[in-house]
């Protein structure tokens, strides 16, 4: 049913009645459609349902189109992003109109989908704001980067859950703590993934998050298994263009220091967590959705 999504994306950008916005949109690429899938799963298909999961694609789009403007990334899942064919305004403002868009159509649906959407988006922002604060300088705090990927991340697909789960009358706050575990792990693996794949794997350099200036949880982990000046070397090291030599030392420290297996297996434990709280439910599916998200390798 993804594809009758995709249509109603289609309906609501054709409703706009606005050429540059529908020749700018034509130009994104789709994705997994990962939160869609999920509304899906747990809510059927239902006109409503279907509806619902079409205006969090457009919000998750939205949302994608100002982080790249923020983090100035040229690509977008292999392909130049929007704002470096059009620049930056260009790239906001198309984010602006499917975010007021998206939360036009919420009114349709009802009060309590619609406040659980867009409190996750109120969290989404806040998050973009503290990822931005936290790439100033190198960040060791565990809780922060946890709280920032919560909002960042894991807060619309914990209201996915949650709004689907609100449709057909299931537990919200069963489906929000998967949801919550979900987009957690999600964040977690891409951070793990952005230093152990390469460019044509990821489709953007490989640990260009710590040229970024991200201290994603493997970087945590790392400055808290080195020494004094193996603390003062990493911090030297961030947020700066890596020489070979750089490049080396980081992998071989992280090699060194089991670093890469601590973090997955932190992001697996939540997955778990998801899995035991949808086999409660008898949503195998659900279980299935969750472990493919420590399964992936895109």
């Amino acid at each position: 049913m993804v594809e009758a999504v995709e249509r109603q994306i289609e309906h609501f950008i054709s409703d706009l009645d606005d050429k540059s916005t529908k020749a700018l949109y034509a130009k994104l690429p789709s994705g997994k459609r990962l939160r869609a899938k999920l509304i899906l799963q747990i809510a059927g298909s239902s006109l409503q349902t279907i509806k619902t999961a079409a205006i969090v694609e457009l919000i998750h789009t939205a949302s994608l189109l100002h982080d790249d403007v923020i983090d100035d990334a040229n690509t977008r899942r292999n392909k130049p992003s929007l704002n470096a064919l059009y620049g930056n305004k260009t790239a906001i403002m198309l984010g602006d109109i499917l975010y007021s868009k998206g939360f036009y159509e919420l009114n349709n649906i009802s009060a309590k989908v619609a406040k659980i959407v867009s409190n996750a988006v109120t969290q989404l922002s806040l998050g973009e704001l503290a990822d931005v604060e936290l790439s100033k300088s190198f960040n060791p705090n565990r809780d922060l980067y946890l709280k920032m990927i919560y909002q960042k991340t894991a807060s619309l697909m914990e209201a996915s859950a949650g709004a689907a789960a609100n449709l057909v009358g299931k537990d919200e706050r069963v489906y929000m703590r998967y949801g919550r575990n979900l987009g957690i792990a999600f964040q977690m693996i891409d951070d793990i993934l952005d230093i152990t794949q390469d460019e044509a794997t990821l489709g953007k350099p490989a640990l260009h998050d710590f040229k970024e200036g991200k201290s994603t949880l493997p970087y945590i982990y790392l400055y808290e298994a080195l020494d004094d000046a193996g603390k003062q070397k990493l911090i030297s090291l961030h947020g700066k263009t890596l020489k070979s030599d750089e490049l080396s030392w980081l992998k071989e420290q992280f090699e060194k220091h089991n670093i890469v297996t601590k973090a997955y297996n932190e992001a697996k434990a939540l997955v778990v967590e998801a899995i035991e709280l949808m086999n409660k439910q008898g949503e195998s599916n659900l279980s299935k959705i969750a472990m493919s998200m420590i399964d992936r390798e895109f």
